[in-house]
């Protein structure tokens, strides 16, 4: 794990969708998206990002298994963007976060989940919106030892 920073994020413009069920959805809905930019030809500004809205760990087990957790999924885009059905265009909000990259496969991420709320409770910060994974390489093209995912916190 990097270390722990606060950093400023800037708002992005996002293609996103969202649905109710477990986390597997993620890489369903990731190559939806990517499907939709490549189709309609839109530029991609950044790397694909999940947004959690359970924002402890005992929210996000029990939203996992029993399907009720809410799965947005964003790639940032530029230019002139529309959305068709359940695909939206909007704009994420910036501001203030909590960041650290995990390095190894998705399924390792939880101590450093755990080290993360330990920081933020430590320096008597508030979660104030959903978490984000963003995955800056493709898991289908680097060893699982080599995945990356960064981690932002809105404080």
């Amino acid at each position: 794990m990097e270390e722990i920073t606060i950093v400023e994020v800037p708002t992005q413009q996002v293609v996103g969708i969202k649905k109710t069920g477990n986390y597997s959805l993620i890489p369903e809905l990731l190559m939806k998206l990517a499907g939709y930019i490549m189709e309609k030809k839109i530029a991609f500004a950044g790397m694909p990002t999940f947004l959690c809205h359970e924002t402890s760990p005992e929210c996000v087990k029990e939203a996992n298994e029993k399907s009720t957790a809410i799965v947005e999924v964003v790639w940032p885009v530029a230019g002139k963007v529309s959305g068709s059905g359940e695909i939206k265009v909007y704009t994420l909000p910036g501001g203030k976060m909590v960041r650290t990259v995990h390095k190894g496969p998705y399924e390792t991420c939880e101590p450093t989940y755990l080290a993360l709320f330990s920081w933020i409770e430590q320096h008597h910060l508030k979660i104030s919106g959903p978490i984000r994974e963003i995955y800056p390489n493709d898991p289908r093209e680097v060893k699982p030892e080599e995945i990356l995912t960064e981690i932002l916190v809105p404080v």
